[in-house]
């Protein structure tokens, strides 16, 4: 239980990559890219980031807030036994996980990680955005956090991109 506390803390509640390379038909490309493919997040890439934070506010400010600090006592599960959607920010947990698993996460709902039966008011976005539009999101995300924090996550990417397949 521990675990499946921690991963779905952290998990941006679901935002996952899938490697964007460029902007518009580039995009579109790149949507055909299977879950083999390495995740990277373009937090540097400006149309990228545009793009990220139209979607952000449309399909996820609702819950994790229009400036990233995600719902009330986030930590805590709600009377139903749910976790209360978590801060996208340097004060939340997302930055902790390397760019594939927040794209997957994203992407495939966080049962995906913490088995089928787990219940989470995140839906699994796969079948509503694009992976383009999730690498967007999650760029958007990640331009957001400061720089010794973006230092550290792409220090952790690093690490996973190591030790993966």
């Amino acid at each position: 239980m521990k675990y499946v506390c921690r991963i779905s803390i952290g998990l941006l509640s679901g935002f996952l990559l899938v490697a964007c390379s460029g902007d518009g038909a580039q995009m579109a490309k790149n949507d055909q890219m299977t879950i083999n493919s390495r995740a990277k997040l373009q937090a540097d890439r400006p149309k990228i980031v545009a793009q990220g934070k139209d979607i952000y506010l449309r399909d996820c400010a609702s819950c994790h807030g229009a400036s990233l600090a995600g719902q009330e006592d986030w930590k805590i599960r709600n009377p139903e036994g749910l976790l209360p959607a978590p801060p996208h920010d340097d004060s939340g947990h997302t930055w902790h996980h390397p760019d594939q698993m927040l794209f997957d996460m994203t992407k495939y709902g966080v049962q995906k990680f913490a088995g089928a039966d787990y219940e989470s008011t995140m839906p699994a976005y796969g079948d509503t955005l694009s992976d383009a539009e999730i690498i967007a999101v999650l760029s958007y995300i990640k331009s957001r956090w400061p720089d010794n924090i973006k230092k550290r996550h792409d220090g952790l990417n690093k690490q996973y991109e190591r030790v993966s397949p």
